[in-house]
């Protein structure tokens, strides 16, 4: 088959299958060179003190104008093409993530929301090399692949706030997804392939947010090895006072996993810290 004919039968099928808009991802960050793409990344994102777990990606390159993403299992999990002024424009990155249900049945807001337990969702994501496509604007079709680990990094604990200075320590669970023991468990099924107590982390992610419709928030990344790891992170006063009396915020530590033998796996395990009231005068309303 010719470029031009294999580039018009992908965009085809990417026609035929687009799925619904994709939403930013900030921990969906590659680092390396992915094949032919200038990056491609596929990590776990779990939330440890919320309990919903998601799988999130990004490709990158120039002049596309569809990506399409296919499982260990050769399976074709997500497509899109750009179509009008969009095509004509073209594509660079491509990032988007899963919807993220909750782990346990008690963590489920109304009778009908889905529930995806984490034996469930390691099933249902295998590790293993996902490969990208993007197919170019000259009908070039560009390919490359990244692992996806099940080496999900343990949630920080104790995270706090005062005086301006967030505070964590490295944990060794997954929050309310799974005790210590049912991680051991599912290392015993060979659905983990280590404790995530065990699995390194190569950086803190911290998030300030605040909750007052404003969408404005600080997010800083910090070492967790070698001798510039950090346990701790001053907001900057710049932010604090820009901030008016009573503002609602949340406060998000994540522990970012990396392997130094097998590069980055990025996977992201996050702890909240909710319910802050910044510069408390009269006190922040309950949020509804």
């Amino acid at each position: 088959m010719s470029k031009d004919a294999h580039g018009t039968v992908f965009l085809a099928a990417l026609v035929a299958v687009v799925g619904a808009g994709t939403a930013g991802v900030d921990t969906a960050r590659a680092t390396e060179p992915c094949g032919d793409l200038e990056e491609c990344r596929a990590i776990v994102e779990i939330n440890a003190t919320d309990g919903d777990i998601g799988f999130h990606w990004l490709a990158d390159a120039e002049d596309l104008i569809g990506t399409e993403i296919v499982d260990p299992t050769g399976r074709r999990i997500f497509a899109n093409a750009a179509a009008g002024r969009l095509r004509e424009q073209k594509l660079t990155e491509t990032f988007g993530e899963s919807s993220e249900p909750v782990c346990r049945s008690w963590l489920a807001e109304e009778p009908d929301d889905d529930v995806v337990t984490l034996r469930q969702f390691l099933q249902r994501w295998p590790a293993g090399a996902y490969r990208f496509r993007g197919l170019a604007d000259d009908g070039e079709v560009l390919s490359g692949r990244t692992p996806l680990t099940h080496w999900l990094p343990a949630a920080p604990r104790r995270v706090a706030f005062a005086g301006g200075v967030v505070t964590w320590e490295a944990g060794d669970s997954l929050g309310v997804c799974a005790t210590r023991e049912q991680l051991w468990r599912l290392v015993d099924a060979g659905l983990l392939p280590i404790h995530p107590m065990n699995v390194p982390v190569k950086a803190w992610e911290v998030t300030l947010e605040l909750e007052d419709g404003s969408h404005r928030s600080f997010t800083v990344r910090l070492p967790a090895r070698g001798a510039a790891a950090q346990s701790s992170v001053t907001i900057p006063p710049e932010f604090l006072y820009s901030v008016g009396p009573d503002t609602p915020a949340k406060i998000e530590v994540g522990a970012i996993g990396g392997r130094l033998e097998v590069g980055d796996d990025d996977n992201a395990t996050f702890t909240e810290l909710g319910g802050l009231c910044l510069r408390r005068d009269q006190g922040c309303a309950e949020p509804e």
